[in-house]
């Protein structure tokens, strides 16, 4: 019998949500530096395509761009059935779109401003559906082709904050003065992610489906200096992560390297949740 070789990802198929943003990126590098084919996608076509060659020049692979809208259930069908049509199967699934709280300061009038008391019901709706209904469609897309191909790995990025409640005074500048409040719906979203990993972790084990989630911590992303400082004085590092600081967790979770690992929360935070 020939030596299993962990961490490889060669021959197989991996497609990312979100998959053009600061994390995405990185997610799609870490599988593609494993070998394994990448299916950029994301909502803006152009970007997709532009990043799937970018990936190609680093990773020689034929890489796919994507449009994929998470909240639209017929858009996810029609998008994973046509990347189905190209490759023979969707080996690893990471579910990376999400809406987030802008603690940089920009794009943050729609959401994460108010606080809490007065937090609309209509975008704490718009949120969940995109970071809980839009993983569970792509769950149930994907994985209908990974139960048939007699397997898979489904890996949800969900958050610290799903695990432990925001820190508030994170957002509270020298003067005394907030930049934002950590809304409840991001909170509640991505406890939903961790859950709907155990809950298809249990349902698919019989099928070779290895569900699992993996959880930030806060990522350097040229925030503030006076939130970098509030946010590293709460982790045991004393630093934010960089945005390439997951790239082996993705490789981990989505290889043989984690062959008995499913319904687990892989928490990567720098020994946020520790302190």
């Amino acid at each position: 019998m020939a030596q299993e070789v962990l961490f490889d990802l060669k021959g197989k198929v991996a497609l990312v949500t979100g998959a053009t943003g600061l994390l995405g990126k990185e997610h799609c590098k870490a599988l593609a530096s494993a070998g394994a084919r990448v299916v950029v996608a994301d909502l803006n076509l152009e970007s997709c395509l532009a990043f799937a060659h970018e990936l190609e020049q680093l990773f020689p692979q034929n890489h796919i761009g994507l449009a994929l809208n998470v909240t639209n259930d017929s858009a996810v069908q029609a998008s994973v059935h046509g990347v189905l049509e190209e490759v023979v199967s969707i080996d690893v699934l990471v579910n990376n779109a999400a809406m987030n709280d802008k603690v940089e300061g920009r794009n943050g009038e729609s959401f994460g401003i108010v606080a809490p008391v007065d937090y609309p019901t209509p975008t704490f709706n718009e949120v969940l559906n995109v970071n809980v209904t839009g993983v569970l469609r792509c769950i149930q897309a994907v994985g209908r082709s990974m139960i048939q191909h007699g397997g898979g790995s489904i890996i949800n990025i969900a958050s610290t904050y799903g695990v432990v409640a925001p820190r508030q005074d994170l957002y509270v500048r020298p003067d005394g003065s907030r930049l934002m409040y950590k809304s409840p719906a991001y909170s509640a979203s991505k406890a939903a992610v961790i859950a709907l990993t155990q809950y298809f972790a249990s349902a698919w084990g019989e099928y070779g489906v290895r569900v699992n989630a993996l959880s930030p911590g806060g990522v350097d992303n040229a925030q503030e200096e006076w939130f970098v400082k509030n946010y590293t004085q709460h982790t045991a590092l004393r630093t934010m992560a960089q945005p390439h600081d997951y790239r082996g967790a993705v490789v981990f979770l989505a290889s043989h390297a984690s062959r008995y690992m499913t319904g687990a929360n892989l928490i990567v935070d720098g020994g946020w949740t520790a302190m």
